[in-house]
């Protein structure tokens, strides 16, 4: 009888839990995620709205009005909170739902065994007793036991080392033990199994998993304010200062000087205030970077945390896997080397002489593997030997031999011509293939240098031997060690893994626009630098090794970091202090990662960057963007979008305070020199229904520039409002409402009334709103020029504010509304000449900047 071990433990039948047991666990313990952030209630949005000064104003005006018996006027005002309450709503709901598309993705697919059949679930269904059906290539959705089975599995993601484990069964459950130990039961959310079948309870699910315990606190963590967001804030606050001061001043000057009826003068007060308030500013950036963040999701980059969006335009140095990233991460045969004949894959047959070779190969290989290698190998094998005798996909081992970090080298064990013989395959790490087979110096000599050319090229090589073995007796035992056999050495295959067809012209554009490709690898160095030369990602051959950082000091390694652009045989917890160091250069860093030990280096980073594909779900908590398809040219396309957000961001922040100047300067002036009142609260209103649209639709749907990806990168802590671009918007503003000024102080003159002024001022203000949206779109081309143009939603915005200008002119309630004079041709043909007036004024200060920027740049 042969007493030798078998493959698998015997399959004994379990039933797995019932269906009304595992809805009870799930409504008891919660669904197996990692926590997320919870998201806000409809009361708390409501009352943030409330709570805005710019609302406050609103019902407050819209109460005096109700008191003063001006019901049309009050409705108007709070209706206005209502509708910004919605579109609030609507803003947060799609947040949301970014939020709930991350967790599904985020979230594993699990097969387990309820009420006696198999079947395939959300990995957030999973709970404590459920029977997980295991195969080759599944990542495990929580800590579990196996109790049946066998298998290998990769837990490098908790425990950063490379070589699987492998698990044996144990049916008795039990607490499980540590990651990382051989021939231990314990399987753990979010590894990987790379070999083998087998069943396992699960013990633990959600933040009770190993996995779960590491990623809480960064799951947890509060999302941080952007700069912009905070420098909006600081501006937003200062300006409510002085508009309350200004506005108290106004009411007392109104009221006690003056001698106006007390509710009258607080009216006049609100009216000012509001018009001082740049409300939209937040409004802008909420906008622009939520649906920023949206258009990035189309191109498969999903945002996490919307900050991210801002830092994107400013990313100095853009850190990346090359596996999967700037390759396609789908190994192929690409070359074989027999003693000191060589075949390259390109040729049409393959020669007799590596039919050996290959076949070997293959028998050291699973049919149905799941390690790429692998998988390559038995592609090659199957195209280039079909309908030979050298494929036996009917053959399956007697006994295996794993990798090992004492060996790296695998053996399967075939049965022979005769019952104690037994033909061997063997394949693994060339020097270790090398040393099984005893070869002597000389030929180890010729073998190291082949691998080092084929590295050289950008390929991962492997060695391939054959072996035979007498056993003598049915009864011997399997030798201890691989070294007891004699092996034969048959050759090497290399392995290639091609670049992304798309990452060659990414890296020019990102060379283009000043952003610095690192490669961060743990391939050899000569690996690193073949698919740097094929992607064009640097020419300088200097590579940095894991152990060469690990010697540098901190200074010597910043230093370092500026001569080379490859970094070669790095470990996973190095990547942190690669992070660090070129940001105490004051580098702004943009890093890829998948791993959970890559979790501290990506929440370091500026922009972290989890790979979606192929990433764990503590790397997707920690990052701040998640790639989706592992594709650079992705993250390229990012950064081009985050540079044409802070673009448009800066534009409609420059349009704002242009509108805002002559819309204070109408609503403090006329109350100051005793003039009719030309802007009342309902005008204001009606002038923010149009001015948030102009900014939060028209500005945020424009293209990017032309150069945009020809400039360098700007400073992480620049923001739009600078006093160069603040200043040169309240001139624009400034100048148009001198003219509006003037007009009005015309108009008095001539002995109009004071209703059919305020029909020309009016006009004149939504037209010159046009005006000034043209005007900002580009600086360097006159406004009537910027008429054309790829935004979409420029004409309909038009037609839109022109439909309401006519409908407050023409009907008769709303023109009651806003205490207007019935239409007459006089009042318009004055508006249109102030806005000939306007477009002139703004022509003369275009042209003064280009000048100015003109003379700068020389």
């Amino acid at each position: 009888m042969d007493t030798r071990p078998a493959a698998q433990a015997d399959v004994r039948p379990f039933t797995g839990l019932a269906g009304a047991t595992a809805a009870r666990r799930l409504a008891e313990d919660g669904p197996n995620l990692l926590p997320g952030s919870t998201p806000k209630t409809l009361l708390a949005i409501v009352l943030g709205v409330l709570a805005e000064p710019m609302f406050v104003m609103l019902l407050v005006a819209g109460g005096i009005y109700l008191l003063l018996g001006d019901h049309a006027e009050a409705m108007f005002l709070l209706a206005f909170v209502f509708v910004v309450i919605g579109i609030t709503l609507a803003q947060e709901r799609k947040t949301q739902r970014a939020l709930e598309s991350l967790r599904d993705l985020s979230a594993p697919r699990a097969l387990v065994i309820r009420d006696g059949r198999e079947l395939r679930i959300a990995g957030r269904e999973v709970v404590r007793g459920d029977l997980l059906v295991l195969h080759e290539g599944d990542r495990i959705a929580a800590d579990a036991q196996l109790v049946q089975g066998q298998l290998t599995v990769d837990e490098s993601l908790l425990t950063g080392e490379a070589v699987p484990v492998d698990k044996l069964p144990n049916p008795e459950l039990g607490a499980l033990a540590t990651s990382g130990g051989d021939d231990g039961a314990a399987l753990f959310a979010s590894t990987v199994v790379t070999k083998g079948v087998g069943l396992a309870v699960v013990q633990a699910t959600g933040i009770g998993t190993a996995v779960g315990r590491i990623g809480q606190a960064l799951a947890t963590t509060q999302e941080t304010t952007s700069g912009l967001q905070q420098s909006s804030r600081t501006l937003i606050r200062n300006l409510t200062a002085i508009a309350l001061l200004l506005a108290v001043s106004l009411v007392l000057v109104d009221w006690l000087w003056d001698g106006r009826a007390p509710l009258e003068s607080l009216l006049s007060g609100i009216a000012l205030a509001m018009a001082i308030l740049p409300e939209e500013i937040p409004v802008i950036l909420t906008v622009f970077l939520a649906l920023g963040a949206w258009r990035i999701a189309k191109a498969r980059v999903l945002t996490r945390r919307v900050p991210a969006v801002e830092a994107l335009g400013a990313i100095t140095v853009l850190a990346v896997d090359k596996t999967g990233t700037l390759t396609q991460n789908r190994m192929q045969v690409a070359e074989l080397a027999v003693g000191d004949a060589v075949f390259v894959v390109s040729q049409p047959d393959l020669p007799e002489t590596f039919h050996t070779l290959v076949e070997f190969a293959m028998l050291a290989t699973p049919i149905d593997p799941f390690d790429p290698m692998e998988k390559a190998i038995q592609v090659f094998g199957h195209g280039r030997l079909a309908g030979t005798e050298h494929v036996h996909d009917d053959r399956q081992p007697e006994f295996q031999y794993e990798l090992s970090p004492d060996i790296l080298a695998m053996t399967r064990v075939f049965s022979g011509a005769r019952p104690d013989v037994h033909l061997l395959a063997t394949k693994g790490a060339p020097e270790a293939v090398a040393d099984l087979c005893h070869l002597s110096a000389a030929d180890r000599l010729a073998i190291q240098q082949r691998v080092e050319a084929m590295a050289a090229r950008g390929l991962r090589v492997l060695g391939v031997a054959r072996g035979l073995w007498e056993a003598g007796k049915l009864d011997t035992p399997w030798p201890k060690t691989q070294h007891d056999f004699d092996f034969r050495f048959l050759g090497l295959i290399g392995f290639f893994d091609p670049p992304r067809s798309d990452v060659p012209a990414a890296i020019a554009e990102c060379r283009a626009a000043g952003v610095r490709v690192l490669m961060l690898t743990g391939d050899h160095p000569a690996t690193a630098r073949a698919i740097a030369r094929q992607v064009g990602l640097s020419e300088r051959a200097e590579v940095i090794t894991g152990p060469e950082i690990a010697a540098l000091d901190d200074e010597a390694l910043r230093l370092r970091l500026k001569q080379v652009d490859l970094c070669a045989r790095l470990l996973p917890e190095q990547k942190l202090r690669l992070v660090r160091a070129l940001q105490q250069t004051g580098e702004v860093v943009a890093m890829t990662g998948d791993g959970v030990n890559d979790a501290p280096a990506l929440k370091a980073a500026d922009v972290g960057i989890a790979m979606g594909e192929h990433g764990t779900d503590v790397a997707r908590e920690a990052a701040a963007l998640v790639l989706l398809d592992d594709s650079f040219a992705s993250i390229v396309g990012a950064i081009r979008s985050g540079r044409r957000i802070y673009d448009n961001i800066t534009k409609a922040t420059r349009f704002v305070f242009a509108v805002h100047m002559p819309i204070v300067a109408l609503a403090l002036l006329p109350a100051l020199l005793r003039w009719p009142v030309l802007l009342l609260p309902v005008h204001i209103v009606l002038l923010e229904l149009l001015i948030d649209p102009a900014c939060s639709i028209v500005f945020e749907a424009e293209p990017a520039a032309a150069d945009i990806m020809h400039r360098p990168p700007r400073s992480l802590h620049a923001n739009p409002f600078t006093a160069g671009n603040i200043g040169f918007a309240m001139t624009q503003g400034l100048g148009i409402a001198v003219i509006l000024l003037a007009g009005s102080a015309w108009l008095q003159h001539l002995g109009w009334a004071e209703k059919d002024i305020r029909i020309s001022i009016f006009s004149a203000l939504v037209f010159a709103l046009f005006l000034l949206i043209l005007a900002n779109r580009d600086l360097m081309r006159p406004a009537l020029r910027n008429l054309s143009g790829n935004n979409s939603l420029l004409a309909p915005m038009f037609a839109g504010v022109g439909a309401v200008l006519v409908a407050v002119l023409a009907i008769p309630f709303l023109r009651g509304v806003m205490g207007f004079a019935a239409i007459g041709m006089p009042p318009l043909l004055i508006a249109g000449g102030l806005v000939v007036l306007c477009v002139l004024w703004l022509q003369i200060v275009r042209w003064t900047n280009y000048r100015r920027l003109h003379w700068t740049q020389k």
